[in-house]
């Protein structure tokens, strides 16, 4: 019985061929957006977090528990050899750097200005951040000149120096808070899409660094790259309780930049409504199709009421053509969905230099496809479809026989 309600739903849908066509392309046009939307949402998280980590943050950092409120040059990380040589131990972690870090003023005969002097080791530091790969003049850290200085482009254009050119670095030093100035020689100019980087920051070697504030050996900041990003993310790694002792404390990305948590959480949520208009707008398509057809075929429901078809077998008519809609619907969205999606993988969409949730963006957001898309997103589909079916199901089931002969005259 149910392979013969299968072979007539098929047929049935397919009586008005351009009016199936239609709705199955509308409904699946709305697959399709479901499935890039969602492509577009992943790939647009993993680029903002990436962005924002490997830029310069890293998957997690260890501080001096009030270091990063207080941006005191004294608190610097506690037992720090036995710090290192546990993290250079730990299976999980890939690279990381230590750094200084110490707000500051920069001068040139022409101007001055205010900005973060972080102090660097650039055979670990290239592992963690981008900065290498941003220098536009000059070079990063070749020689060992301790008295080369990076500044980012904006900072240049301000204090109006280039390659070569002198300035003059005064920091407070810890405990005393006396000043100390040192010169430096401009030997490369990096360039980022995030202004506050590129006005803002300059960086010289740790040595340098930790002699102009007295601190000796001790850093104010180690910089964390995990073997899997998905690490940083998980709150239960025992990795920030052993890390996170000694007035120390072990932060993920997710604590350091809280405010991108949270708006990654509502892009969620936003995809949720999305989706529910998207299927509210297929409903009615489905409902509007099956209604028409049903219209269509009114003398010949009358007379299958009539020589005694139950009405539940009815209804089963009408679901079945339901289901079939919703196949075609289905085949038609996967295939533009994997089409669509895949081209703008392969191009990208560009937002470099547009801030988004805090982070200004560097590279192109690429959709990423994943196998659930295309198998969740229709079962959904199916599922509504035949959700929606069942009103007009409803409808034929109450029908007198009557009635549905004299409507079709």
């Amino acid at each position: 019985m149910s392979l013969i309600l299968v072979k007539l739903a098929w047929r049935n849908i397919f009586r008005n061929k351009r009016r199936t066509i239609i709705a199955a392309t509308a409904i699946g046009i709305g697959l399709t957006a479901l499935i890039f939307m969602d492509a577009l949402m992943i790939g647009m998280e993993e680029t903002l977090v990436r962005t924002a980590t490997a830029s310069f943050l890293g998957d997690a950092q260890i501080h001096r528990e009030g270091f990063r409120d207080e941006q005191e040059v004294s608190l610097t990380i506690q037992a720090l050899d036995e710090v290192t040589a546990s993290l250079a131990a730990e299976p999980i972690v890939q690279h990381f750097t230590q750094r200084v870090l110490v707000s500051s003023m920069i001068t040139s005969p022409a101007n001055v200005s205010a900005m973060n002097l972080v102090g660097v080791h650039p055979p670990t530091e290239k592992f963690l951040s981008l900065i290498d790969d941003a220098i536009t003049e000059g070079t990063y850290f070749e020689g060992d000149n301790s008295r080369d200085v990076i500044i980012g482009a904006k900072l240049a254009e301000i204090l109006e120096v280039g390659l070569g050119d002198r300035v003059v670095v005064t920091v407070a030093q810890s405990e005393t808070g006396e000043l100390a100035q040192e010169m430096f020689r401009v030997s490369g100019i990096y360039y980022f899409a995030d202004e506050g980087m590129n006005s803002g920051m300059a960086f010289i070697r740790i040595q340098k660094a930790q002699e102009m504030l007295a601190i000796g050996n001790n850093v104010h900041e180690i910089a964390i790259k995990f073997t899997s990003i998905a690490y940083a993310q998980d709150a239960t790694l025992p990795f920030w309780d052993t890390y996170s002792q000694n007035t120390n404390e072990a932060l993920s990305w997710t604590e350091l930049m809280s405010q991108l948590t949270l708006v990654l959480q509502m892009t969620n949520y936003s995809k949720y409504i999305i989706g529910v208009i998207l299927f509210g707008v297929v409903v009615f398509g489905i409902i509007n199709t099956l209604f028409m057809s049903l219209y269509e075929r009114m003398f010949e429901f009358g007379v299958l009421r009539a020589v005694g078809t139950r009405p539940f077998g009815m209804a089963r008519v009408i679901l079945f053509e339901a289901g079939a809609l919703a196949l075609v619907s289905i085949g038609i969205g996967v295939i533009l969905g994997f089409l669509v999606t895949a081209l703008l993988a392969h191009i990208g969409i560009d937002y470099t230099g547009i801030e988004m949730m805090g982070v200004t963006m560097q590279e192109f957001i690429r959709p990423v496809m994943t196998v659930g898309q295309f198998i969740i997103y229709p079962i959904w589909v199916f599922a509504f479809t035949i959700i929606a079916g069942l009103y007009p199901a409803r409808h034929v089931a109450k029908m007198a026989p009557v009635d549905a002969m004299r409507r079709s005259f």
